[in-house]
């Protein structure tokens, strides 16, 4: 016998409190042993069998992430990641700190016993832990799909119905189960903890069949089935779906006769859709159809549902929106922009990714920038002139919670949040350690400040600079401001069905 089925240990001695808890715990089995529920017979001790080994969590997960919307996909990880840390603290402390023997299957009928009977300790259950622990981290994120696996959880009453489990045991392992999905909430918090307030309101026509709308939408990002989910439920709304050289021209046709407009696609096309809508007046719908889509995920828009509601609604808000100068080029970003080593890996993944694909482009281009002798950016800080590895400036300031990645949880605030990356030898630590730094201050490699403009002069005409993803150059000196609340975008607001 391994250590964890050894249930030699000396028995305890007498204890009032626990004996007593022990017959209750004993008498409750032998109830639900007398007792029969309809159809539970041959369906309970089937579905015990199949969460043997996670098969089941790990079926329904990949039944959610079949979904193909965010929040599924994201629900899904969540539900695995609580019940891998439930799992594994089962395992190492829980089955070895208590060996209480299983439960004697005389009271239990036979059709109902497992064929092959479980030989570890008893106490707490493990398929328990891993029901509860899937299926509240899959709550956690998305309420809905929560209540879609919750009827799946019942795997945790079969134990105590097949006999192998004492119902303490499953309240255990249950309660275990539920403390990991908050542990790992903990770490990495919801798209819910993340969002920004819907403030400040904006005055927004409401649209209940999209009459008005007018939804460009850029073919190459594979937005064709998100394009039709919006034509389902607005049917009057008018879609143009075009190649990404002609977006520019669509939305400016557009705009000339749009009572709202829209864009489909990824944050460089949002950021042309905002162009237009800024100068033209009008109010912005945005539908996701990137592969990131920062700034509608920001929005709490993942998707058509997410949009008609607030279309329907009338509900939007008003954001800022950053905006840059470096001579005669003007540009505006709604999520990032930046100088230094980010626009160069973007310049050489694009060189190399039609000869070798995405991913070993990426892989090659962050090795032959940060293995550059020369350092991507000079600028002049408060009259002297120093090397600078990456300067990033974010339209709204970012926040980090636990070990997720940092989001922005207000799109109005007025900030730029500008973070830079000193020059120096090895590029790479020094990128590192800024990553991890977040929101501190003060690093040897690494600062941070809020402002609402920035001016770096000294900047060298064709300098790449990078904003929303997109690529140009500076024409010299460069200018970083705040357009506070410039934008109405439409966003569903707080309610009941919010994040479903």
């Amino acid at each position: 016998m391994s250590p964890d089925v050894d249930l030699t240990a000396p028995t305890p001695g007498p204890h009032p409190v626990r004996n007593g808890f022990l017959r209750l715990d004993q008498r409750v089995f032998e109830a639900v042993a007398a007792r029969t529920w309809p159809g539970a017979d041959p369906l309970l001790p089937r579905l015990s069998r199949s969460a043997n080994h996670g098969v089941l969590w790990f079926g329904a997960a990949a039944a959610l992430a079949a979904s193909r919307t965010p929040r599924a996909r994201r629900a899904a990880a969540r539900g695995l990641a609580s019940l891998g840390l439930a799992s594994l603290t089962i395992n190492t402390l829980g089955k070895r700190s208590v060996r209480r023997a299983r439960p004697v299957l005389d009271p239990v009928p036979l059709v109902r016993q497992l064929k092959r009977q479980p030989i570890t300790t008893s106490f707490p259950s493990g398929h328990a832990a891993s029901a509860a622990a899937f299926a509240t981290g899959v709550a956690l994120e998305s309420p809905a799909w929560g209540a879609a696996v919750a009827p799946v959880a019942a795997v945790a009453l079969s134990r105590v119905y097949t006999g192998v489990h004492f119902p303490s045991d499953v309240a255990a392992g249950a309660a275990l189960g539920v403390g990991a999905a908050f542990a790992v909430r903990g770490m990495v918090p919801t798209r819910a903890q993340h969002m920004p307030p819907a403030r400040p309101r904006a005055e927004v026509p409401a649209l209940p069949r999209g009459e008005g709308l007018v939804m460009v939408a850029n073919v190459a990002s594979g937005t064709s089935d998100r394009v039709r989910a919006l034509c389902d439920a607005l049917p009057d709304a008018e879609v143009v779906e075009c190649d990404p050289k002609d977006v520019r021209a669509e939305l400016e046709r557009a705009a000339d006769h749009a009572r709202v407009l829209g864009v489909c696609g990824g944050d460089g096309t949002v950021n042309a859709a905002a162009e237009v809508a800024l100068r033209h007046g009008l109010p912005l719908a945005v539908l996701p159809g990137g592969t990131l889509n920062h700034f509608a995920y920001d929005l709490g828009v993942e998707d058509a549902r997410d949009l008609c509601r607030a279309l329907e609604g009338g509900e939007g808000v008003r954001v800022d929106v950053g905006r840059f100068a470096s001579g005669g080029r003007r540009g505006i970003f709604l999520n990032t922009f930046s100088l230094g080593v980010y626009p160069e890996l973007v310049n050489e993944r694009e060189r190399w990714s039609p000869r070798i694909g995405g991913w070993p482009a990426g892989v090659l281009a962050a090795v032959r920038v940060l293995r550059a002798d020369r350092h991507p950016l000079e600028a002049e800080v408060r009259g002297r002139r120093r090397p600078l590895w990456m300067l990033f400036a974010g339209n709204g300031t970012y926040h980090r919670r636990g070990i997720a990645s940092g989001r922005r949880l207000d799109l109005a605030d007025g900030q730029l949040d500008v973070r830079v990356v000193h020059g120096g030898r090895r590029p790479a630590l020094r990128l590192l350690s800024a990553a991890l730094a977040g929101p501190l201050t003060r690093s040897p490699a690494h600062a941070a400040v809020q402002v609402s403009r920035l001016r770096l002069s000294g900047v060298a005409p064709g300098t790449l600079m990078a904003y929303d993803g997109e690529l140009t150059e500076t024409e010299g000196d460069l200018t970083l401001e705040k357009l506070p609340e410039a934008l109405t975008v439409y966003r569903p607001l707080p309610g009941d069905g919010f994040l479903r």
